[in-house]
């Protein structure tokens, strides 16, 4: 399984982005996938995710009501929507894909077999 992060960039506080996530090689909706970030001299944290397409859509309390996830079965996709952007959200995104990952997992990095380069997003106050 391959996946690609796009979509990163500079934007001013306040602004949107929209990430995309593309994913080759056999990864299919019944897998679980997220993005963390992670900002310079900090842990990788999760952002957003499910455990497949249908399942419940689990955000951290930093990004809920600003980001949107969401999935492109037909284009074998997933997206992050971020709007209204702070300057902490700045850092390299990520998105992951594994198999059979329990609920309590789901927030985990280390629960995600397969990772994409990440793309950087910078957020200017």
């Amino acid at each position: 399984v391959q996946l690609q992060a796009s979509g990163g960039g500079l934007v001013q506080a306040g602004g949107s982005l929209r990430l995309s996530c593309q994913s080759s090689g056999g990864a299919s909706s019944r897998y679980a996938t997220a993005w963390f970030r992670q900002a310079t001299g900090k842990e990788r944290e999760f952002v957003a995710g499910n455990r497949g397409s249908g399942q419940i859509t689990y955000y951290a309390d930093s990004v809920k009501g600003r980001f949107t996830f969401s999935r492109d079965n037909t284009k074998n996709a997933v997206f992050l929507q971020m709007d209204h952007l702070k300057p902490e959200d700045t850092a390299v995104y990520y998105c992951a894909a594994g198999q059979g990952i329990i609920l309590s997992e789901v927030r985990r990095a280390r629960a995600y077999a397969y990772w994409g380069k990440g793309t950087l997003v910078t957020v200017s106050s």
